[in-house]
């Protein structure tokens, strides 16, 4: 395939590559694994449709920085390489292994995170990415802190003890495991460090990721630096713990069309109008498998 900026309406082209990059990956499946080994086969399928990816995303880097594209010119590339390896990889799988009803909705949501992140790869804005830190240097530098404030009261040197002990008791409990800090997208503009967490949608069984959350940002905002937790979910139709998230007073939350105005707002790009110029599910799918869809009551996780 030849790598050039039309690429990104070339819509057709994508796709006929990707589905026939699909029938390479089938065909080397059924080798390996036969007919009935359908869960390995998926696998398979899975691996070989991130690693072609990967390499033509590569190749695009390398001709993007050649020619000197501009960050929306090559973000509108990727958008549409992006969507056409979707249509591909879940038209493929579904032909090895049907999907259900909890399979395809999670896998649609898989989908979509990375896809609202490339906004911020390629921004419109200036913004400057940055590495999260890890909790076990937050967790020394906040020990120190407080024992150096400890060790400049005047009380007794058995008191000071007692309160660095108690102090580490309470690190206990919050550090029986490891709590990792990183999360989907950490991105620094105008003075203000944004760590951002995306969602496809809050479901029934969202008790453990919200603590979870409520624990990260909570981190964040004890830390000198000016963080800002952005939580960016998909699904305008959410439950209670999303709004436990909301009333927190820690996470800024964002759903439904709110969450592509902040990615406009933060990114400088469109990623909404994008979306309603260039995705259309029902035409780019194959016919029997669109039908499929709309016969499981699937088509509305198509909905980005």
């Amino acid at each position: 395939m030849d790598i050039h900026k039309n690429l990104a309406s070339s819509k057709a082209e994508l796709l006929s590559y990707f589905r026939d990059r699909a029938v390479e990956f089938a065909v080397e499946a059924d080798s390996r694994f036969g007919d009935v080994q359908f869960k390995k086969k998926a696998r398979n399928l899975n691996s070989q449709f991130k690693s072609s990816l990967l390499t033509l995303r590569n190749a695009i880097q390398q001709s993007a920085n050649a020619a000197q594209w501009t960050s929306e010119e090559r973000l509108e590339v990727e958008l549409m390489v992006a969507y056409t390896s979707s249509v591909a990889m879940i038209e493929a799988r579904h032909a090895i292994w049907p999907y259900e009803y909890m399979a395809f909705s999670r896998r649609m949501g898989e989908l979509w995170e990375p896809y609202g992140k490339l906004p911020f790869e390629y921004p419109v804005r200036d913004l400057e990415m940055f590495i999260p830190p890890l909790f076990s240097t937050v967790k020394r530098n906040l020990t120190q802190e407080i024992v150096d404030f400890i060790d400049q009261l005047e009380i007794a040197h058995f008191d000071k003890a007692q309160l660095i002990n108690y102090y580490q008791k309470v690190w206990g409990f919050v550090s029986s495991g490891e709590v990792k800090l990183e999360l989907d997208l950490h991105f620094k503009q105008d003075g203000i460090r944004y760590v951002v967490d995306y969602k496809s949608g809050f479901g029934s069984n969202e008790k453990g990721n919200v603590n979870r959350l409520l624990l990260v940002a909570s981190i964040y905002q004890a830390m000198e630096a000016n963080y800002q937790p952005l939580l960016f979910v998909r699904s305008p139709e959410n439950n209670n713990y999303l709004k436990v998230l909301a009333e927190s007073g820690i996470w800024k939350v964002f759903s439904g069309k709110d969450t592509y105005e902040a990615i406009r707002q933060y990114s400088g790009y469109d990623l909404r109008g994008w979306i309603d110029e260039n995705i259309e599910w029902e035409e780019d799918l194959n016919p029997s498998f669109f039908s499929f869809l709309r016969k499981q009551d699937l088509v509305k996780y198509l909905n980005w």
